[in-house]
């Protein structure tokens, strides 16, 4: 942990938000080795933070112990050069013990997954995320989607919360994404912190760019650092050129693939560190393996990717000439 303020850290955009997928070895049991090699590749290929053990990364699969393990080796790989920030979800007492295990294990901050499966109104949903605000000192970003949604009313609630630093937007509805970030600009003093929060965000980035939205976690870091960091350059310098030909070229037609199977948001992104040369391991249950066809589909978008950034980079050279 470090002592500057998260929210400082994040809103700086260096770098492609991480969030690492969590390594198994052959036995289905955790490989730490190997996943702090993946947290430190992608530190050293200019992630701007690591999110550990939030979706992409099976914090749904994984014990407590098990948790813990991994914010323990994610914060001692990173070493304070980026901030650590750690999921923590199901109900309010285990969100609880979860944000504990964290703040023991080192993490900078949480992401607030949404409670387990119930379904509840407003005033329930902000007394969860109240009281896990304050079980730790972490700062928290709460995530919206599936069964937390919240009213703009809410958000501004949330935003007055101590240690509550802003709202990672999983829903992907941006007539209310507008209407909160308005009503918590108009009713809250200070800065609040926006996430694109949408699997494969980069294909969302303009739009959300349109309303003020820059912030984002991006999963084809973690097999295509290259290209995820060249998208986010583009996309924070208004080169919307190079953001097109990446959209075009490699993130819709990723998208694409993924929707082809349940839970390829994580279990194809763990097929491409594989193919990138880093064992993590297979999804565990109830998420299952990419298909072959499809592992193959996805090693010709990476490659196609690649080229992609290859052609840039000589029309690049070419007009310096």
């Amino acid at each position: 942990m470090t002592s500057a303020p998260l929210a400082a850290r994040l809103n700086i955009p260096s770098g492609p938000l991480f969030f690492p997928v969590t390594a198994y070895g052959h036995d289905g049991a955790l490989d730490l080795d190997v996943y702090r090699a993946h947290v430190r590749r992608g530190v050293e290929a200019g992630a701007a933070a690591v999110f550990a053990c939030c979706g992409t990364g099976e914090f749904h699969a994984l014990t407590p112990e098990e948790f813990q393990d991994c914010v323990r080796a994610a914060v001692a790989e990173t070493a304070g050069r980026v901030p650590v920030v750690a999921g923590a979800g199901y109900g309010t007492a285990l969100a609880v013990r979860f944000a504990r295990l964290a703040e023991e294990a080192g993490a900078d901050g949480l992401l607030a997954m949404p409670p387990y499966l119930v379904v509840a109104d407003q005033e329930g949903l902000l007394r969860h995320y109240r009281e896990l605000a304050a079980a730790t000192s972490l700062d928290v970003i709460v995530y919206q989607r599936d069964n937390a949604v919240f009213t703009p009313e809410t958000v501004v609630e949330l935003a007055r919360t101590e240690r509550i630093i802003g709202l990672k937007d999983g829903q992907g509805d941006l007539e209310l994404m507008q209407r909160i970030v308005s009503a918590v600009r108009s009713e809250v003093p200070g800065e609040f912190l926006y996430f694109n929060g949408l699997p494969t965000a980069e294909l969302t980035g303009l739009a959300y760019r349109g309303i003020g939205i820059t912030l984002y976690s991006s999963a084809a870091f973690c097999f295509a650092p290259e290209i995820a960091s060249a998208f986010h350059r583009a996309l924070n310098d208004g080169d919307d050129a190079v953001v097109n030909r990446l959209l075009d070229g490699f993130y819709r037609p990723f998208v694409d693939l993924r929707s082809q199977g349940r839970g390829y948001a994580v279990s194809l992104v763990k097929a491409g560190v594989r193919m990138r040369g880093l064992d993590v391991g297979e999804v565990r249950p109830p998420l299952r393996e990419p298909t072959e066809e499809h592992v193959k589909q996805l090693a010709q978008l990476i490659e196609r990717g690649y080229a992609l950034l290859e052609s840039a980079g000589a029309e690049g050279a070419g007009e310096g000439a």
